[in-house]
């Protein structure tokens, strides 16, 4: 009889009480206000993106008022502050591409190899130095990466490549080698932690058929993180688009419609930061360009953003 009841015990043992009621006894007053909180912070997000959106939407459609969408998205006459104005964004667009491009050129490779080692290669003790050493980058303000360009990268790269750079210091191809700089910690961070959550189990049985660490770290977890990899690059991406300091100070305020990384360009962001000084008087077409082109680039980094959500679901693994 004891034995049984040692039993049924063990058997009851967590099991809940169903004559006790699963409401607290007193009030946690500690739990609604984190509730609060957490509340408050989701309101103000909410609230900070639809008040971006609203002090965007009433310029901008003033603008359209003025200009047709023919005009600023077919043509590639871009001088909207000029005696004798045109607007089409086409020429800064294609500057803003240019700078992307060359950016991810460089930042892919270098932020996933990184990953890579981190990952796969690193020791602990190495990784618990080099992580947060290359984290630190990103907090690096980017008017320092803008004159880092300027001073060092255009002459050195001007003294290897004399004809590379049209009208030193501007060029694209430099400031989008100071953009992949800035944006390597983005890949680099979040693919490697992508990788490490791809479960031991996968590394152990690659192991176990006789592969390499190069052949586990490149055949079997970068396809099992490849969600959280692309998600990287997307925002990486994201992130090159909406520079500011760098692109104004290194790729120069021409508006070249080209994709020569020698070139000098103008980007949005660009046009932005030159135009948006207080120079230019309120309520003309030309103040209202500024929210117009804030606009369009609102539009691709949402556009990017939705993207990469698609494409994290598309190749999301599920692991039990």
């Amino acid at each position: 009889m004891e034995a049984r009841g040692s039993i049924e015990a063990a058997r009851s043992f967590g099991r809940p009480d169903p004559s006790r009621p699963l409401v607290a006894s007193s009030p946690r007053h500690g739990e609604r206000l984190i509730h609060f909180a957490l509340a408050l912070c989701a309101v103000i997000s909410v609230v900070t993106t639809t008040a971006i959106v609203i002090s965007l939407l009433t310029p901008t459609i003033g603008f359209f008022g003025e200009v047709s969408l023919g005009e600023f998205f077919s043509t590639s006459d871009w001088a909207p502050l000029t005696a004798d104005p045109s607007f089409g964004v086409l020429r800064p667009v294609m500057g803003t591409i240019s700078v992307t491009i060359w950016s991810l050129l460089f930042a892919i490779p270098v932020g996933l190899c990184s990953a890579i080692y981190l990952s796969e290669y690193a020791s602990p003790r190495v990784r618990r130095i080099v992580k947060p050493i290359l984290e630190i980058l990103a907090g690096v303000p980017t008017v320092a990466f803008g004159v880092f360009a300027v001073t060092f990268l255009s002459p050195e790269i001007g003294d290897l490549f004399p004809d590379f750079i049209k009208t030193p210091p501007f060029a694209a191809g430099i400031a989008g080698l100071a953009v992949g700089l800035l944006i390597v910690p983005i890949i680099a961070s979040i693919s490697d932690d992508a990788m490490k959550a791809v479960p031991g189990g996968l590394r152990e049985g690659a192991y176990a058929l006789g592969a390499t660490r190069l052949k586990v770290s490149t055949r079997v977890v970068f396809p099992a993180a490849i969600s959280g990899i692309v998600a990287s690059i997307v925002l990486a991406g994201s992130r090159a688009v909406g520079e500011t300091m760098v692109v104004l100070l290194a790729a120069g305020k021409t508006p070249n419609l080209t994709l020569d990384p020698g070139a000098s360009v103008q980007t949005m962001t660009a046009f932005i930061g030159t135009t948006a000084t207080g120079d230019v008087a309120t309520g003309t077409i030309a103040y209202d360009t500024i929210f117009a082109v804030g606009a369009l680039l609102f539009v691709l980094t949402f556009l990017l953003n939705i993207f990469a959500i698609r494409l994290v679901r598309r190749f999301r693994e599920v692991y039990e």
